[in-house]
């Protein structure tokens, strides 16, 4: 006879399933990931910004029902999958950046689950675990990509990892229903394509590598799923395009956004923008404000280990037989392939080059490929102390543990300073903002001017009491993505201004003033001066 209570705990047993040491270990440290920046997004650390804020008036608009935004206001090719997660959040709260931010952050705990199950079914149980425990740290850099509403890069990062689950699936036959599955994976496809146009490059090598599964079935029912699935995903992106006006369809916009603009770096000044400092600040070894010489080591290596990766993985399509097992080969090409893709297209940009810090965002997407980087490393450290090489793999595996406990170290200590003393002036800055709104708010203004940085947050900060038209330093119209605000800035009989202190549109507000400058001036807060002149000043008319 059964034990008395043996029938509950087997029925436990289907929904906690028991935990292997690493996987337990994986947890704690997926725990406390998800933990610190729960604590960061309570106290909107990394500061916000207009481009979120943006992010932010659309999930408003969409909770109100006014507004059903497919691209970014004024952005014809980002997609607002993050404003209509959080809009149901918004409809309960208002507006609120904690709230805003909370939908990313469960998409990268999401992400954390994905890879973890992805990297034991590719490598080894505490490989997966080390894996974890990387992606838990994060410099600014790191959590300003995973845990802020500015678009595209979190639900991307998910679709990708859980497409190769299905293509793995798929090959060792554990999926039940194969027709379904794959209709998932166009429809994942679909709607990353729609969220972000940074990860075609994923997305190529991993519907090559279902090809690779699925070299027959999809000549039939599978095949038209994918397509149907596909097609879902990226319905609004295709409408959008049907309906836009000569020259802003996705591809345009795009290609205008990418052009040259003033002489080519040279590709020493690409590579150097690229490798030595994008890489190293997508994988979280540096500080926002840049990587010191002893920090782009991982930079140099990180092709090396692409290409050690890539004939790593042929031998082991090799030696492997039968799909089943070499699809773990495949997944890790796919990986590599794709994080050479995305590094290849970030290099060849000018921007590389001219702006390495503020654009090395465009890479992070490589945390999806860490599995595969890594695990030249992780084999030769194994080796090396199971003693299973000789004198030149015990050389060689000394180097990798070396590399594998720097990386860990460096990424620890970046975490730590940017915990501490880099959060600081995010805060203040985020303390300041909210002075200003209240100022403004209180003043009984309700339509200003202002600077691109400070006009949306104000907005977002005001719940839209106040709206604001952005002005450039030349107080002329700027970049305004919401039109509607500057029509009703346009017929605003005494609206305000607000200017960072100092700056060159305060200055040259203040020139137009004249010897009213003091007299007109509102208030100065939080390093911003709020001017009220009893008649407008609106230079480009």
């Amino acid at each position: 006879m059964p034990r008395p209570g043996s029938e509950a705990q087997r029925g436990r047993s289907r929904w906690l399933p028991r935990l292997d040491r690493p996987a337990l270990v994986a947890l704690i440290l997926g725990v406390l990931g998800v933990g610190y920046r729960l604590y960061l997004v309570l106290n909107t650390v990394p500061v916000s910004n207009s481009d979120e804020a943006t992010f932010g008036l659309a999930a408003l608009h969409i909770a109100q029902g006014r507004e059903h935004p497919v691209f970014l206001y004024g952005q014809r090719y980002m997609g607002m999958l993050q404003s209509y997660l959080a809009a149901p959040l918004l409809a309960v709260t208002g507006p609120s950046w904690p709230a805003l931010r909370l939908p990313v952050l469960a998409l990268y705990a999401l992400f954390l689950w994905l890879i973890h199950r992805l990297t034991r079914r590719i490598g080894s149980p505490w490989f997966a675990t080390t894996v974890v425990g990387l992606l838990a740290l994060g410099s600014e850099r790191v959590i300003r990509d995973q845990v802020t509403t500015v678009g595209g890069r979190p639900e991307v990062k998910v679709a990708v990892l859980a497409m190769l689950l299905i293509v793995m699936g798929l090959a060792r036959g554990t999926v039940r229903h194969r027709w379904w599955a794959v209709g998932g994976f166009g429809l994942l496809a679909g709607l990353a394509l729609w969220s972000d146009w940074l990860i075609v490059p994923y997305l190529a090598v991993a519907g090559l590598a279902l090809l690779w599964v699925l070299r027959r079935e999809l000549f039939g029912w599978a095949g038209l799923l994918l397509v149907l699935g596909f097609g879902v995903g990226i319905a609004p992106m295709i409408r959008d395009n049907l309906v836009a006006p000569p020259g802003q369809d996705s591809l345009s916009v795009l290609g205008r956004i990418s052009g040259t603009q003033g002489p080519a770096p040279s590709w020493g000044q690409r590579l150097d923008g690229g490798l030595l400092e994008g890489v190293p600040q997508a994988t979280g070894l540096c500080p926002l404000t840049g990587c010191a010489r002893w920090q782009e080591w991982f930079g140099l290596l990180y092709p090396v280990l692409l290409v050690v990766g890539v004939v790593l993985a042929g031998f082991a399509y090799r030696r492997m037989t039968g799909p089943g097992e070499r699809v773990v080969a495949v997944v890790r090409l796919a990986l590599l392939v794709g994080a050479a893709l995305t590094l290849l297209a970030y290099v060849r940009s000018s921007l590389a080059a001219t702006e390495p810090l503020g654009n090395a965002r465009y890479l992070s997407v490589l945390q999806l490929s860490l599995p595969a980087v890594l695990w030249p490393l992780w084999v030769a450290a194994v080796a090396c102390w199971r003693g299973t090489v000789g004198a030149a793999g015990r050389l060689v595996g000394a180097a990798a543990t070396a590399a594998l406990a720097a990386l860990t170290a460096t990424a620890l200590v970046v975490t730590v300073l940017f915990a501490t003393a880099g959060a600081e002036p995010g805060r203040v800055q985020e303390r300041q903002s909210r002075q200003l709104a209240e100022l403004v708010r209180a003043a009984g203004l309700r339509e200003v001017y202002g600077e691109y940085w400070t006009c949306n947050r104000l907005v977002f900060n005001t719940g839209e009491q106040v709206v604001c038209g952005v002005l450039d330093s030349d107080l002329r119209p700027g970049q305004n993505r919401y039109p509607a605000y500057w029509w009703r800035l346009a017929r605003a009989a005494r609206p305000g201004y607000v200017f960072e202190a100092g700056g060159p549109a305060d200055l040259r507000l203040r020139e137009l003033l004249g010897d009213r400058a003091d007299t007109d001036l509102l208030a100065e807060v939080g390093g911003f001066r709020v001017y009220h002149p009893p008649t407008p000043l609106r230079p480009w008319r």
